[in-house]
């Protein structure tokens, strides 16, 4: 038989007064402070705005994490919660209550509400928060005198309706506050708009910048000096949409050239930059030596695809200092035959005691490109993780590469495509050649090393839009059945 434990003194006095509105919000001023938590929770589950009003414009604690509540937007509760960030700087609560010094209204999970928040809970949830900058940025004496509102951005085509209240109402307190936006993510609005919003936020603080837009190049160089501002920016996803790709083949060569160095000029003033993908930058053709070249500090993870690569592009993997510690490679949508991967096995040698997924996918490399960096390959003993699916490459240069692998006894995911000799003319598969030549290749490894989990995986059918994979189990695409 199981037994509820029953309900704790502290428990209960919570329910009491959350089903109470007047007494919980006359009782605040001399209420313990252990209880703010616990009672706060109760009042947001019951979605009472008054008490969380009153609540937050008396907050006791150095940080309210109340964004760790908000599962599903709420207005209503977002409006309560602002009210009381509104009545707590108008001053008309007692200094003892007057603690509250950060806001957070992001949506992760905090500790702070698993325990009960007493003096040192409180303290150490604050610390959590508020995290310290790491770079020395004028007028700190008057940021410290302001609440600091900390919170995360999706910004998607059109605002929702709590993004364009809470907009609405940071943008007309923005010098009462200290607004923090750590993780803003753009998709498909105006440059007008997104300057706008900018200007609410200190641009020092945002340390993740998603941008996914159709810009065009001459508006994205008018947007980076926005950039340039944002000093402490760790992961930087950087995405354009080809719909304008049109009229920039159009654009004169010198109009291109000026806004490609434009952009690239804002690099350097990354100094936290360690994540770095790029999609779509048609423009950076003949230019990834300038922009690798011009970091500041070394990056942990390079991603870069549908970009046409150049052989100086290619040189930049051996060349530029910021790519020695690089744990993580991809390059996806790359078409790379026509061009030498010596300086790809020469990057391999610099990172082998730092890179941990390589995935080259969709480049169309030939047998005589990946037999150029196969031997550096096998001096990468951290790779955890590896993918060379959609490549051109025969059932020898796959047997080599497997062979190559031995000292890769790290690996937990490998991914490899269907060698050459599965296809008729026109890459049409044949199904029953793809399951033995993927057979013989996973005996092949096996000989070598026991691999963890492996697929071997046919380029993508013309008719069903399905791969055929082979590894722990075959699956063929609907054609092939």
């Amino acid at each position: 038989m199981n037994f509820q434990a029953p309900p704790t003194l502290l428990s209960l006095a919570v329910q009491s007064l959350a089903k109470n509105e007047a007494l919980a919000i006359n009782a605040l001023q001399e209420l313990p402070r252990e209880l703010f938590p616990p009672l706060f929770k109760a009042a947001f589950t019951g979605r009472h705005t008054k008490i969380l009003k009153e609540m937050v414009g008396a907050w006791p604690l150095p940080c309210l994490p109340v964004g760790a509540l908000m599962n599903i937007p709420d207005m209503t509760v977002l409006q309560a919660v602002l009210d009381g960030v509104d009545k707590q700087m108008t001053g008309n609560f007692s200094p003892r209550n007057q603690k509250l010094q950060v806001l957070d209204l992001r949506n992760v999970h905090h500790h702070f509400w698993d325990v009960s928040a007493g003096p040192e809970d409180g303290d150490g949830s604050a610390e959590t928060v508020c995290q310290k900058q790491k770079a020395t940025r004028p007028h700190r004496y008057a940021l410290r005198r302001r609440l600091k509102v900390v919170t995360d951005l999706p910004l998607q085509f059109d605002l929702e309706e709590n993004q364009t209240y809470f907009l609405q109402w940071a943008q007309e307190r923005r010098g009462f506050l200290h607004l923090c936006c750590m993780k803003m993510q753009i998709r498909g609005l105006t440059i007008h708009t997104v300057r706008k919003i900018l200007q609410i936020f200190q641009p020092y603080c945002i340390e993740e910048l998603e941008l996914n837009t159709g810009w065009t190049l001459s508006t994205l160089a008018c947007f980076t000096p926005c950039l340039g501002q944002m000093k402490n920016l760790c992961k930087l996803h950087l995405t354009l949409v080809h719909e304008k790709l049109f009229t920039f083949l159009r654009t004169s060569t010198d109009i291109q050239e000026k806004s490609v160095i434009k952009v690239i000029s804002q690099f350097p003033k990354l100094n936290s930059l360690q994540h770095l993908d790029l999609t779509g930058l048609y423009f950076l053709t003949g230019h990834m030596n300038e922009l690798l070249g011009c970091l500041k500090t070394p990056l942990e993870f390079l991603s870069i695809a549908l970009c046409k690569y150049s052989q100086s592009d290619m040189e930049s993997f051996a060349q530029c200092q910021s790519l020695h510690h690089l744990k993580h490679l991809h390059l996806a949508g790359i078409i790379l035959h026509d061009l030498s991967l010596v300086p790809l096995g020469i990057f391999l040698e610099n990172v082998a005691n730092t890179l941990k997924t390589l995935e080259l996918e969709h480049c169309r490399m030939t047998d005589s490109q990946v037999s150029a960096f196969i031997p550096a390959l096998n001096k990468c003993s951290q790779l955890i993780s590896v993918n060379f699916c959609d490549n051109d490459i025969s059932i020898s240069v796959l047997t080599n590469l497997l062979h190559h692998t031995a000292n890769l006894s790290q690996l937990i995911m490998e991914l490899f495509p269907a060698p050459l000799e599965c296809y008729e003319t026109g890459f049409v598969l044949r199904a029953e050649r793809f399951v033995q030549l993927s057979s013989e290749l996973m005996n092949t490894l096996c000989t070598v090393r026991q691999p963890h989990s492996i697929c071997f995986a046919s380029q993508l059918c013309l008719i069903c839009s399905q791969h055929c994979t082979y590894g722990l189990e075959t699956r063929l695409c609907h054609c092939c059945q």
